[in-house]
């Protein structure tokens, strides 16, 4: 090692420092632990995704929390929340042309973060917007496609939902029933049959990424289809109520009967699951930074409660190790799961992100959040039942994030297949 080094050079770089050379190299202030970040992931981000981190934590606080509990009470949830997003350019964040920000992924898990530390829900419906609509459309669509629907769905203008899961069919998306055929009747248009279940933004949609296996090559292709083209009988988008999770966000289903579709809405190079795989791995990174935002919420909150509630000869119960041992659990994941993301965020832009990386991070920070919320949720003891404490909400939509968009077992076999080349599903 040291051969190419003259002597003298060798020998001062085996000497030990001395003190004072030593206090010379660091002579800067100590760091300061900052338990909202605590293992400094800031430090990462560029002026521009710090930039866009401010701007969108200020609306989400400014516009989305004062919101919140009466969308969650009433499962109200207000369309105009995506035209505000797209006016500060949050839709579609990653997309290059087509009036959207063409921003980092790391930017863009920044504003899911900042979204899903208000709610879940609120972070559902602008993935599905975003993710696994735009996102979809851009990677897969016709350049015709793109010209008519991204400049109006990075505004708000246009709002999608995405049409994979079906009644007998979520963790096997497969073995899809809904069926695209020759129309009986018009030339150059397919007729769509079938059903889809929960389905974010579908009863509010304009127009809906459906998936469906084409009847002459049992093949999954997708295609857009647009509300105001469908005759009366042929759509319905109901809508599912008194749900437990996710309240603030709309849901419903999907019911198609001879739904007529034009040949020039269908993708018309990717077929099988290759498709919604690649839309539901986007969303799937978003969820990886939203759930720790909805996580650090908890923290706050948490931490706030212990310090202001006093029992015990009038000690904040801050004071006692359990409380204290979970902050620090739940402290230590979050920081955990930001830095995953974060690493995988950079990849992905350089294109070296494997899907198994994002089922990585999607798993693990979401079932850390899910964990640390409900722990965190001890804290408040009885008064975690009142909505207005907001622990509850969040241990509810995360108990969701962990089973939406592949469940959390599912993503551990996708990840024992990577690891030992077997398959396990079938």
């Amino acid at each position: 090692m040291f051969k190419s080094l003259s002597s003298r050079a060798a020998r001062q770089l085996l000497q030990p420092a001395t003190t004072s050379s030593i206090t010379r190299r660091y002579a800067h202030a100590p760091a300061v632990f900052d338990w909202k970040d605590p293992l400094g992931s800031s430090n990462n981000y560029t002026e521009e995704e710090l930039a866009i981190a401010e701007t969108a934590e200020s609306y989400c606080q400014e516009r989305l929390l004062p919101r919140v509990l009466d969308a969650y009470r009433n499962e109200e949830y207000d369309r105009n929340i995506l035209a505000e997003m797209g006016e500060l350019g949050l839709l579609g964040a990653t997309i290059q042309g087509y009036d959207c920000a063409g921003v980092s992924s790391v930017a863009s898990g920044l504003i899911t973060r900042a979204v899903e530390r208000v709610d879940s829900g609120y972070r559902s419906g602008m993935s599905v917007q975003s993710s696994l609509v735009m996102g979809g459309i851009d990677e897969f669509g016709t350049e015709e496609q793109k010209q008519k629907f991204l400049p109006g769905m990075t505004k708000g203008k246009i709002l999608g939902c995405f049409g994979l899961t079906e009644p007998n069919h979520g963790s096997d998306p497969g073995s899809l029933e809904t069926v695209a055929k020759p129309h009986p009747s018009k030339e150059g248009y397919y007729s769509l049959s079938g059903s889809k279940t929960w389905i974010t933004n579908s009863p509010i949609a304009d127009v809906l990424l459906v998936w469906a296996k084409l009847q002459e090559t049992g093949k999954i292709r997708g295609f857009l289809v647009e509300r105001e083209n469908c005759p009366p009988g042929t759509l319905e988008t109901p809508k599912l109520s008194h749900k437990n999770g996710l309240r603030a966000s709309i849901t419903g289903m999907i019911q198609m009967d001879g739904v007529p579709v034009t040949k020039e809405m269908m993708f018309p190079h990717v077929e099988g699951l290759r498709g919604p795989f690649s839309c539901l791995n986007s969303a799937r990174f978003g969820i990886a930074w939203g759930t720790i935002g909805a996580l650090e919420d908890s923290i706050a909150r948490a931490r706030t409660y212990a310090l202001e509630r006093r029992q015990f000869k009038n000690n904040p119960i801050a004071k006692y190790q359990l409380v204290q041992k979970k902050l620090s659990d739940a402290t230590t994941d979050a920081a955990y799961g930001i830095l995953a993301a974060l690493q995988v965020g950079r990849l992905k832009d350089e294109g070296k992100a494997a899907p198994e990386m994002i089922s990585m991070i999607k798993r693990q920070n979401c079932d850390r959040a899910l964990i640390n919320a409900r722990h965190l949720q001890e804290i408040f003891g009885g008064n975690a039942v009142s909505d207005e404490y907001h622990i509850g909400r969040h241990v509810a939509n995360l108990f969701v994030t962990q089973t939406y968009e592949g469940q959390s077992d599912i993503h551990s076999l996708i990840l024992g297949r990577a690891i030992t080349g077997i398959q396990a599903f079938v």
